[in-house]
């Protein structure tokens, strides 16, 4: 199960990001945040704090995001990252295209 709460939107979005994210709600996952980033289009930081579990299709999810936001001209920060999850995203390359902080 995972939940996507939104903590900001102005001026930038800040969405914290708990429990698991996999190939069963990854497109709630997307959904939740186009609502809110289209509503106003921003930078997005994502707190990883409590984000336990993502598999390969929320990877793509993230790439998909990173897609759209850099289209307006925004940027995207992941922070919080637990290490094992970090070490996905290096391993997949990801963090050379977007900005992930511990």
């Amino acid at each position: 199960m995972q939940e996507v709460k939104v903590l900001e939107t102005a001026p930038v979005i800040v969405v914290a990001l708990s429990g698991e994210i996999a190939a069963e709600n990854a497109d709630e996952f997307y959904t939740e945040f186009k609502t809110v980033y289209e509503a106003q289009p921003s930078d997005v930081t994502f707190d990883c704090a409590q984000l336990s579990f993502i598999d390969s299709t929320t990877l793509g999810t993230f790439v998909k995001i990173l897609k759209r936001v850099r289209e307006d001209g925004h940027n995207l920060k992941l922070i919080h990252l637990q290490p094992r999850l970090k070490k996905l995203f290096v391993i997949c390359a990801l963090d050379t295209i977007m900005e992930i902080e511990g």
